[in-house]
């Protein structure tokens, strides 16, 4: 295998990696880590929810998704491209996720594409720009499900 498939390789397994750790760090509501996968200057559009930098994606992210809200997000099937040259890569992923909150009787699960755009920096390739456009959702109210329950174990 030529060093240039190798690096490309490797830059594609990179960029899962912070894919993943941006989702997990989204569910465990670690903040100053979410916040470390995204670039200073990083946009965000969540099927019509738009942010213009990390400062107010992470703001948002912080404020309403409070301890009250137990999330999952999933992202599989990676389709990702990179220009080893220009140090940037784009990325597609197929996003399933759910949303409970107790306290409202509230469940909301859906799927997303996901589109997302990365820089490779001295410190590792970080998100340039994230968003998402919805295939489906389907809220529910837990009033409607007799014998749900929620059992939730810290995460960090």
């Amino acid at each position: 295998m030529s060093d240039d498939v190798l690096a490309r390789l490797d830059a594609i397994e990179q960029i899962k990696a912070l894919k993943y750790r941006y989702v997990r760090c989204l569910d465990t509501k670690q903040w100053d880590d979410f916040a470390d996968c995204l670039l200073p200057e990083t946009t965000g559009a969540y099927a019509g929810l738009d942010f213009a930098d990390r400062e107010s994606l992470v703001a948002f992210m912080r404020k309403n998704m409070d301890e009250s809200m137990v999330s999952l997000h999933q992202v599989h099937h990676p389709e990702i491209e990179v220009d080893l040259e220009a140090g940037t890569a784009t990325g597609r992923w197929y996003l399933q996720d759910k949303v409970m909150i107790e306290k409202y009787s509230y469940v909301l699960e859906g799927a997303a594409f996901y589109t997302d755009r990365y820089v490779r920096t001295p410190d590792g390739w970080r998100i340039a720009h994230t968003g998402y456009e919805r295939t489906y959702e389907v809220e529910m109210s837990t009033k409607d499900l007799p014998n749900w329950k929620l059992k939730v174990k810290p995460t960090h």
